[in-house]
């Protein structure tokens, strides 16, 4: 298999990180926490972040991106605790799941791939 075809088949993780990214950005209003402006903030930067890192990983892939996107996932995960909003069970659960699928996704793809490309 070539080096793109590798690379093809891996990009599926930086664009389910970038839907996922994407999803954190609007989650506060599909899950009814827009009215806290911790939780909502927190969701979109970071949502905007993750979706940002995945674009650049798929544009011109280089391993910070995706150590980003694993930093993020660590964030998302302590954010609600850290800063005070673990009592909405909306938004604490869907950052705690997102931030683990984030983080593995991103870390998957870190340790499995090159600065050139993919490793078989």
């Amino acid at each position: 298999m070539s080096t793109s075809t590798d690379r093809m088949s891996h990009q599926w993780r930086d664009v389910a990180n970038l839907i996922l990214g994407l999803w954190m950005l609007i989650s506060p209003w599909v899950l009814a926490y827009i009215g806290e402006p911790t939780a909502a903030w927190n969701a979109h930067i970071v949502g905007i972040i993750v979706a940002v890192a995945a674009i650049a990983a798929l544009v011109a892939f280089h391993k910070w991106e995706e150590w980003v996107n694993v930093a993020l996932g660590i964030w998302l995960i302590v954010s609600p605790f850290l800063l005070g909003y673990a009592m909405l069970s909306n938004a604490l659960w869907n950052q705690i799941v997102l931030g683990i699928v984030i983080g593995v996704l991103a870390l998957w793809t870190a340790v499995t791939s090159t600065e050139r490309g993919v490793t078989a």
